[in-house]
């Protein structure tokens, strides 16, 4: 098996773990990593468009991971 195909195995592997996530941001900090290892298999095989999309994917996962959440509107 080649460096592109563990690459390729990793991630997924990585994917299917955000399932067991207990939290959203939990979740989107696993996915975002998972993003990351699809974008290595990208470079491994030389694919521009999978690169790109994954880094965009994992740069808003992670950020929004950390974001705050808006506080509630007050009633009126």
């Amino acid at each position: 098996m080649s460096m592109a195909d563990w690459i390729g195995w990793l991630a997924t592997a990585i994917f299917a773990v955000s399932y067991f996530c207990r939290t959203p941001e939990a979740l989107r900090r696993v996915q975002g990593v998972a993003a990351l290892a699809w974008a290595a298999y990208g470079v491994a095989i030389h694919a521009l468009p999978v690169i790109v999309a994954n880094v965009i994917v994992a740069s808003l996962a992670v950020w929004t991971s950390f974001a705050r959440r808006a506080a509630p509107a007050p009633r009126t």
